[in-house]
């Protein structure tokens, strides 16, 4: 993919994983919310949650500099999944560790792009 914009920065990182058990939306906030001042970015709104009855639930947050998607399923299988998007420069580790510690999983697969 051919860089459009290289005078902007962007990083992605995506993580997914098992929770220990099924997940909330006040999981969703208190993560999202959480998740801000781990990797030192500045909140604009409150985290947002919606449940479909297709596919489970959903949550947002918007940053000043981007923000963050969450994604968790309870069938067929306990997952989730979580988009990461930001024009800061963060530590992808560190986003991984606080994910797996707030959720107790196990481990996670992640990828930054």
């Amino acid at each position: 993919m051919r860089d459009l914009a290289p005078s902007i920065y962007r990083q992605r990182l995506v993580i997914e994983a098992y929770p220990a058990e099924p997940i909330s939306a006040v999981q969703i906030i208190d993560y999202l919310a959480g998740l801000a001042p781990v990797l030192d970015m500045k909140g604009l709104i409150e985290p947002v949650t919606h449940r479909s009855d297709l596919f489970g639930w959903a949550g947002w947050t918007h940053w000043e500099t981007s923000g963050a998607h969450f994604y968790a399923w309870e069938q067929p299988v306990l997952f989730y999944s979580v988009d990461i998007y930001t024009c800061k420069p963060f530590d992808p580790l560190v986003a991984v560790e606080y994910t797996k510690n707030f959720f107790g999983s196990a481990s996670a697969e992640y990828k930054e792009f």
